[in-house]
């Protein structure tokens, strides 16, 4: 599933087959015999039903004082793009992350936990159609009248990161300056990392190993932590903002990082220092993508309302293409699993806050990427175990 911010967004492929989304009823109007006609191309009915080829696009949208999560369908090969259902949140959504893992429900789930302003997580069930409650919160505000202590962050949260590999364990990131990995079995924090001396901007956990975690800090550091220890870590600056931070799949030692003035650097967890560190935009660099799939492929997109790609494979980095992009000062990027090349972008333009580019469009990035036979992450679990945290 994509996800993506505008505020919030995520892209994400269809791998738990959301088809059947149900619908709350309004008032009783409950029927067990419905039927859905999809004959016609007008059909209204027809765009209900989510095939398997189709892709799901998160995005958190405000207007004005309103504030929603809508999900979109997005098919390629149809050149379909259209919301297939909304939730109406209660408040402004800053991160959005899709997870599995229903506490309640042995089977898969299709879910979606949400950070905002509010210091409490809120988790919503993205099969079920004019829903009002989430189905579930993670965390939990002081009362002095109930003599309820706090339980989770006391500020906003920024970013969130499920883990794959232990799909219980969902990392939030807040301007509380902690991290916190939640145990959504309990619903409660597990473990809190407090060594950052600014906000915790991006978290992002290892594509193959549960227990490293990923993280940047407006205090300018990108920190690479062991969560089975509430005090290892190792750092990497690249002041005075780290903006967003992304593992490489395709090399597990590495990560990219970006910040405020827009520059990215590119890090080895086994060397102290990073490899290289780019002038990439204008402005901050706030969606940054190492492909999973296309070797060498980096795209960076930034407040100065441009979208570039890079070939990194070499070793040292080149700038491949270069666009303006509709969404006007962007707020994020995510690529899709299912489509390589294509990339959601999400920013503050009213009129067209949200786009889906295909980057296979660009001569310059098929002559460049083109020929690169496409990978997968299948390296051993055992990757990271040489870097010393």
């Amino acid at each position: 599933m994509y996800t993506i911010r505008c505020t919030a967004a995520r892209i994400t492929g269809n791998p738990i087959g959301i088809g059947t989304v149900a619908t709350l009823p309004n008032l009783g109007d409950l029927s067990e015999n419905v039927q859905i006609t999809t004959e016609g191309p007008d059909s209204d009915e027809e765009d209900d039903i989510i095939k398997a080829e189709d892709n799901l696009l998160l995005v958190g949208h405000v207007e004005s004082d309103a504030s929603i999560l809508e999900v979109y369908i997005y098919n390629k090969e149809e050149g379909s793009f259209y919301v297939h259902h909304d939730i109406i949140l209660p408040w402004f959504p800053l991160c959005i992350e899709w997870l599995n893992h229903d506490p309640s429900d042995a089977s898969p789930g299709n879910l979606c936990a949400l950070g905002g302003m509010d210091p409490v997580i809120q988790v919503w069930d993205l099969d079920i159609e004019n829903c009002l409650e989430p189905a579930f919160k993670l965390g939990k505000k002081p009362n002095k009248k109930k003599k309820t202590k706090r339980v989770g962050h006391k500020d906003a949260v920024l970013d969130l990161s499920w883990n794959k590999n232990f799909t219980h364990v969902l990392a939030s990131g807040s301007a509380d300056k902690t991290v916190l990995l939640w145990d959504l079995d309990q619903g409660a924090p597990h473990t809190k990392l407090n060594y950052f001396q600014d906000k915790v901007q991006s978290v992002a956990f290892h594509p193959l190993e549960a227990q490293t975690l990923l993280s940047g800090s407006c205090d300018g550091c990108a920190r690479v932590s062991d969560c089975r220890s509430e005090d290892a870590h190792k750092s990497w600056s690249l002041l005075p903002e780290i903006e967003r931070v992304a593992w490489n799949s395709q090399n597990p030692y590495c990560f990219a990082m970006s910040n405020n003035e827009g520059k990215v650097g590119y890090v080895d967890c086994r060397q102290e220092t990073p490899l290289w560190t780019i002038t990439a935009h204008e402005k901050e660099v706030t969606g940054l993508i190492l492909s999973e799939q296309v070797p060498g492929l980096m795209v960076t997109v930034g407040t100065d309302a441009k979208l570039k790609t890079w070939d990194i494979q070499s070793g040292e980095p080149s700038q491949v293409s270069e666009r303006e992009i509709r969404v006007g000062a962007a707020l994020c990027a995510s690529a899709c699993p299912d489509a390589p090349l294509s990339v959601a972008l999400g920013g503050d333009n009213k009129q067209n806050f949200i786009d889906v580019i295909d980057l296979a469009l660009c001569e310059r990035v098929t002559n460049r990427f083109g020929s690169r036979p496409m990978v997968a992450v299948n390296k051993p679990p055992s990757a990271m175990e040489n870097v010393n945290i």
